[in-house]
């Protein structure tokens, strides 16, 4: 866990022009949902919530309030979603955990939006599919590892510990979010940032907007 720190709300020189609406850096929230262990982060900060409990029930309301902790004051909430090229779009513990965090906030009138996982590894490694020198797929931890050293590299983020990764995770769909809005936390190179034009921020340009 990273701890949190006090930034500048006025956008730094050199960065790109932001949407007109915008004229400081609003409050955005990172969530990388999970029935055990979801990634939270927002800017120079990754945090995470735990559920120790057996029950499904209590596991969804313990998440629930766990994220709200986070969320509950944010302008713009960005969530991982599914990976659709799994079979894992039913009525499973995780699907219906997304939902009760998007309903949540639908309650709250806060905008969100959600990135798939191929996304936001496009966003920090600059495409989904790697290979080592044998020529083999990187997947898994490995592939985990590399977004987690994108994060320390380019942001300066150093997560630590058993959920070290999903804490990385969560910083690089805090970080889309912010590039979104035209206030990006880091130079990212045009292979890496083609990723946010796939994702749909209609909710953040509705709030932006009006």
């Amino acid at each position: 866990m990273t701890t949190p720190t006090l930034f500048d709300q006025t956008p730094a020189a050199g960065l790109r022009p932001s949407p007109a609406a915008v004229t400081q850096r609003p409050l955005v929230i990172a969530l990388d949902v999970a029935m055990g262990t979801t990634g939270v982060a927002g800017v120079g900060w990754t945090d995470h919530v735990h559920a120790t409990a057996k029950g499904q029930h209590e596991r969804f309301a313990f998440q629930l309030e766990g994220c709200a902790s986070f969320y509950r004051h944010a302008d713009f909430v960005v969530i991982e979603g599914a990976a659709y090229s799994k079979n894992n779009q039913g009525a499973d513990a995780l699907a219906a955990m997304r939902w009760m965090v998007r309903h949540d906030l639908w309650k709250r009138s806060i905008p969100y939006a959600v990135i798939t996982p191929s996304k936001r590894i496009t966003y920090a490694t600059g495409t989904t599919v790697h290979y080592d020198e044998t020529g083999a797929r990187i997947k898994g931890d490995a592939l985990k590892g590399m977004v987690r050293s994108a994060v320390a590299e380019r942001y300066g983020i150093e997560t630590e510990g058993k959920w070290r990764y999903d804490e990385a995770d969560a910083y690089v769909l805090l970080a889309m979010a912010y590039d979104h809005l035209g206030l990006p936390l880091a130079d990212v190179p045009p292979t890496h940032s083609r990723a946010i034009a796939g994702c749909d921020w209609s909710e953040f340009t509705r709030a932006v907007t009006r």
